[in-house]
């Protein structure tokens, strides 16, 4: 009963709260905060923050960034560089329900979460609302 009760807050959950509308139907632009093909953006899951009164590295007024994070390696076209770009998760509100983006590059399965994306990352905070989510940059490659 114990491990089922510390497993269930992993699960992975729908981030879109049953919002129909395009993920990332291509045409954003690569330089563009607010749409899906931002180049940060490779491997959210979730609504931008930036469509939600927040920026691409902070959370919106009354939210505060979730602990735990899971992270991807985005190439940013303009220098060919690759980056390792944190995705945080906001919470303490409801969900924002603009901007939902779902880009999976190089996702890993759920056991490997630091990779995996479609996990509640709120679920380790106090206020366990998920609203939108942040891309922030935490390293670059040297290769």
């Amino acid at each position: 009963m114990l491990m089922g009760g510390a497993v269930l807050p992993m699960l992975p959950f729908d981030r879109s709260g049953g919002v129909a509308h395009a993920q990332h139907g291509g045409g954003g632009s690569a330089e563009d905060p607010q749409s899906c093909d931002y180049w940060r953006n490779c491997a959210i899951d979730g609504f931008l923050c930036t469509c939600c009164g927040g920026t691409i590295t902070s959370c919106p007024p009354g939210t505060e960034a979730s602990k735990v994070t899971w992270v991807g390696t985005c190439k940013n076209p303009k220098d060919g560089k690759d980056y390792l770009v944190s995705y945080n998760d906001c919470c303490g509100k409801t969900a924002c329900a603009r901007c939902l983006c779902n880009y999976n590059e190089r996702e890993r399965p759920g056991y490997r979460m630091g990779t995996h994306n479609d996990i509640n990352w709120c679920m380790a905070d106090k206020q366990t609302m998920y609203h939108c989510t942040v891309s922030v940059i935490v390293g670059v490659s040297n290769a």
